[in-house]
């Protein structure tokens, strides 16, 4: 499973990348390539919804299947396996908390971004006719 949580982090940050690189001030030079690059890149990365739903479904089974490890019920051993256990299903579920809101702003952004450009254009044409 650790495959699936590396494919989500690199999605994440790839997400958070093109935000970041669409809001910074400066870049219209870039900004037409990489609104063409981010449209296109939108329907691939909405696979990171249904994903972070089976992971969190998966994250969900693993705490619900989970054996409870309290008193002295277990080894020193099985309580710190147990402690990781925990640790790790609060990470990747950061994890998935971070790369849904990034797609949202991945799409709200491009489409800002691709409104913003016609109006320039619509405004350019208008002045011409003036």
């Amino acid at each position: 499973m650790a495959l699936e949580w590396v494919v989500l982090g690199y999605a994440a940050a790839a997400e958070a990348i093109m935000v970041l690189l669409l809001t910074i001030p400066g870049l219209d030079a870039l900004r037409k390539g990489l609104v063409a690059v981010t449209k296109n890149l939108l329907k691939p990365f909405l696979s990171v919804v249904p994903f972070c739903l089976f992971l969190l479904m998966d994250i969900y089974w693993k705490y619900e299947t989970r054996p409870s490890c309290e008193g002295d019920s277990c080894t020193p051993s099985e309580h710190l396996r147990h402690q990781k256990s925990i640790m790790k299903s609060q990470r990747n579920a950061l994890l998935i908390a971070a790369a849904l809101p990034f797609y949202w702003l991945l799409y709200s952004v491009t489409n800002l971004v691709v409104r913003i450009d016609l109006l320039n254009q619509r405004l350019e044409r208008l002045k011409r006719t003036e």
